[in-house]
């Protein structure tokens, strides 16, 4: 019989998914400024993307310094976890513990598995330039080259700065759920996890440094909620839940795409090896939620669902890069414009073959993941199709 301990509902109930990554506070301030639509080269604001950059970073965006200062500095989160102190050291769970095996034959080193050293080829851009929102719109046709590369680099900080936030937060969360899991061969999988996002956190902030300056964007609304939220729940199967069947879908959809399409050779090595690293962590949710899934109460039952939900929507919004935006001169009549376009641009099928890949690759994996660990209801069908997820007949 499984213990009260693992069956337990958590008490602490996460937010209601109301807010998204746009109402941060965290945000640069709007940069006011005239639609770039003038066909004159003197006056078109986007044509003087480079003067309103410079402007914006004097009067409006934080330097690097309190970007620094902030992320030094970082938040505390109030948690509610019981260890598990186990006196039986025995294997437990044969494919956990396979699992385990194979994470330690495909460890790499960072410093030593990618080489640093190849050179950025081409204009600069380090992501396909079919990624940035505005292109192919009229505000990319309006920007120069040298804008045009400057925006896809800042957009790239952006996906990058979330990715690297992330990573930390699922160190974090691993090693807890070394604490709280209860299996032998469950507590040495998790140990080598922490060890895995300990090593993505690294490598992604190196790349940062070579290819960015080291700098990044600030957390996220989005991305903290989520770790907050996941970081104080008592629950381990909840953690896992937020963590390794909905967050790592999405990791690895995004990190499929970029090793795929991004520009920089240095940077498809760096996918590549987390991808190595994120299969095997999906697939500890793989293992160990269907059977907790399939004892669960059906309140426990219901909790679970909705926790799942709750956690496709935080992940789902607010992956707009809008300080990317901000920082180049858009205003808000512009960034509306550009996302409408967006919205528009996906509900009529007519998005890159590179952002067509992702969204189905992403959906796919969710409703795959969800059937496969029993939590895919009728119940929760609706909320899934209200994020745009087409479920499989």
């Amino acid at each position: 019989m499984r213990s009260t301990a693992t069956r337990r509902v958590s008490a602490r109930r996460w937010p209601a998914p109301a807010r998204c990554l746009a109402s941060s506070t965290s945000r640069p301030r709007t940069i006011a400024r005239r639609p770039p639509c003038c066909a004159s080269r003197a006056v078109c604001p986007l044509r003087q993307a480079g003067r309103l950059k410079r402007q914006a970073v004097r009067r409006n965006v934080p330097p690097t310094t309190r970007w620094r200062n902030a992320v030094s500095n970082g938040h505390s989160v109030d948690t509610h976890n019981t260890a598990h102190f186990r006196h039986d050291y025995a294997s437990d769970q044969v494919d956990l513990r396979r699992l385990y095996e194979q994470a330690k034959i495909d460890q790499w080193n960072a410093s030593r598995d990618i080489d640093w050293s190849v050179p950025l080829e081409g204009d600069g851009g380090l992501i396909a330039d079919d990624l940035v929102d505005i292109h192919g719109t009229r505000f990319w046709q309006a920007m120069s080259q040298a804008d045009r590369v400057e925006l896809n680099q800042r957009v790239t900080r952006w996906r990058l700065s979330t990715l690297v936030q992330g990573e930390h937060g699922a160190m974090l969360l691993c090693s807890q759920l070394v604490d709280t899991v209860q299996g032998q061969d469950a507590k040495l999988f998790q140990a080598t996890q922490v060890a895995d996002e300990a090593r993505h956190n690294e490598v992604l902030q190196r790349y940062l440094e070579l290819r960015l300056g080291g700098e990044s964007y600030a957390l996220g609304g989005n991305v903290k909620e989520i770790f907050d939220t996941l970081l104080g729940t008592s629950s381990w199967h909840l953690k896992t839940i937020g963590l390794q069947l909905v967050a790592e879908t999405f990791a690895v959809s995004l990190f499929r795409m970029l090793a795929e399409s991004s520009k920089d050779a240095v940077l498809r090595q760096v996918c590549r090896r987390i991808l190595q690293d994120e299969a095997r962590h999906m697939g500890f949710a793989m293992l160990s939620l269907p059977a907790i899934v399939a004892e669960a109460s059906e309140a426990e039952h219901r909790e679970m669902e909705d926790f799942a939900v709750w956690a496709l929507s935080r992940t789902l919004s607010g992956i707009f890069p809008l300080g990317a935006y901000q920082e180049m001169g858009f205003g808000k009549t512009e960034l509306d414009e550009i996302k409408q376009f967006r919205r528009e641009r996906a509900a009529g099928g007519d998005e890159t073959a590179f952002r067509k890949y992702f969204r189905r690759d992403l959906h796919d994996g969710l409703v795959r993941n969800l059937r496969k660990v029993g939590l895919l209801s009728d119940r929760i069908a609706p909320n899934l199709e209200s994020f745009g997820i087409k479920l499989a007949a």
